[in-house]
């Protein structure tokens, strides 16, 4: 009765399952469409997701795209013929008044004709494109023509040199600080840097400077950084090649590890602010101080040291897309801004380590033209001298062999303007 009974259950349970297997049956069938529409919807909000991104991500790198400006190619190439092997830049782009110190001192008097007679001798020195690939002219020179009629900008062109030309309005006092100085000149400056490429420059300079024994503060540093920048994005809408010159000042008594740590915050801020402003940095030149003690430190640096030193700050802070290092001589004599430029060119670099001096080329042509036509020729060979020395420095072959006793005087003078 047991077995029986239990297999009557059993029976009855087979019955009910294969009752319920057609209803489980329709259910699955209803529910697949379900879950397959389920996962098909998935798949469309997946697909709408990405296509999305996509989009996205075009639009994102649609807004990074950086339109090439009208004279990207012509800064490029100018830059890089005045970064040519063993040459670099003759500054004489002293104002009027700066100008007139340097003639007074042997005994000139400070007048247009005047100074056109001695630009005129620089500019017309024969064999000068041998050594100098660009010269920096103040405004009034830029304009003017020799005895015989002739635009010194062709002086120049004929041999091969560059001319350029400074575009800032120079140094005034900057309020609310401790003697530092902020550079003015932004203001029309798209315009005269048009003129000034009609004109036939091709390069420009802006000089601002920071200064060690005043803090440097932070406004002060910002202030220069900011203002090159600006300056540099304007010259190149406008077809000049600038030259970015924030000089650290000899100024002071501090040593050579202070030099190089202000050095390092200034161009770190400059090259920010030059990104910032969409730069190229493949058409520009730097005109940076050497790293050297303070001129009142009572210390002086061998040259290695200097080399070690400014190489140093360089490699930190300067991309090698910049094309070339135009160092200024900061009132150091002749010989030693020389000794310092051969030392930085013993070792490979990756940018054309080179000059931009006009104390540093200057000071023995001056002092030989006396002001007199008959020592022309004699100042002439005086430059070249300088030059081809620096040349030389450039390509790190120079060994001071033949200087003169007054290569060797110290060029300095406290808070310096142009």
């Amino acid at each position: 009765f047991f077995l029986l009974g239990r297999s009557r259950g059993h029976n009855k349970a087979n019955a009910r399952a294969r009752q319920r297997a057609p209803e489980n049956r329709r259910t699955q069938a209803t529910m697949a469409p379900a879950i397959a529409n389920k996962n098909f919807m998935g798949k469309r909000v997946a697909a709408r997701q990405a296509r999305a991104a996509r989009v996205s991500v075009s639009r994102r790198n649609a807004r990074l795209v950086c339109k090439a400006g009208a004279y990207d190619e012509e800064l490029i190439a100018t830059a890089n013929t005045i970064a040519s092997a063993g040459r670099g830049i003759l500054a004489m782009d002293e104002s009027n008044g700066t100008c007139g110190i340097r003639l007074d001192s042997i005994g000139v008097e400070n007048t247009e004709d005047n100074r056109r007679a001695y630009r005129q001798l620089l500019v017309t020195t024969p064999g000068l494109g041998e050594y100098i690939s660009g010269a920096i002219m103040f405004e009034e020179t830029l304009f003017q023509s020799s005895s015989e009629g002739k635009p010194f900008v062709d002086c120049l062109k004929e041999q091969g040199i560059v001319p350029g030309i400074k575009v800032d309005k120079g140094l005034v006092p900057m309020a609310n600080s401790n003697g530092e100085s902020w550079c003015q000149g932004l203001d029309g400056l798209a315009e005269r840097c048009a003129e000034y490429y009609k004109q036939g420059a091709r390069f420009a300079k802006w000089r601002s400077v920071v200064n060690i024994t005043a803090g440097p503060t932070d406004k002060a540093l910002n202030d220069c950084a900011y203002g090159l920048a600006r300056y540099a994005a304007i010259a190149q809408d406008n077809g000049l090649v600038p030259i970015v010159e924030p000089e650290i000042l000899l100024d002071g008594e501090h040593d050579i590890d202070t030099t190089l740590e202000v050095a390092s915050r200034t161009w770190a801020q400059t090259f920010k602010y030059l990104a910032d402003q969409d730069v190229l940095f493949e058409g520009i030149l730097l005109k940076p101080s050497m790293v050297t003690p303070g001129a009142d430190s009572g210390t002086k640096c061998s040259p290695e040291t200097v080399a070690e030193y400014t190489l140093k700050m360089l490699n930190r802070r300067v991309p090698p897309a910049v094309p070339g290092i135009m160092f200024l001589s900061g009132g150091q004599s002749e010989l030693e801004s020389t000794l310092n430029l051969n030392a930085m060119n013993q070792t490979p670099n990756p940018w054309h380590v080179s000059f931009s001096y006009a104390r540093a080329l200057q000071n023995t042509v001056l002092k030989t033209w006396q002001g007199d036509e008959a020592n022309v020729d004699a100042a002439q060979a005086a430059l070249i001298g300088r030059a081809k020395a620096n040349s030389l420095a450039q390509l790190g072959k120079y060994t001071g062999d033949g200087e003169s006793a007054s290569a060797g005087e110290g060029m300095y003078e406290k808070g310096y303007t142009y």
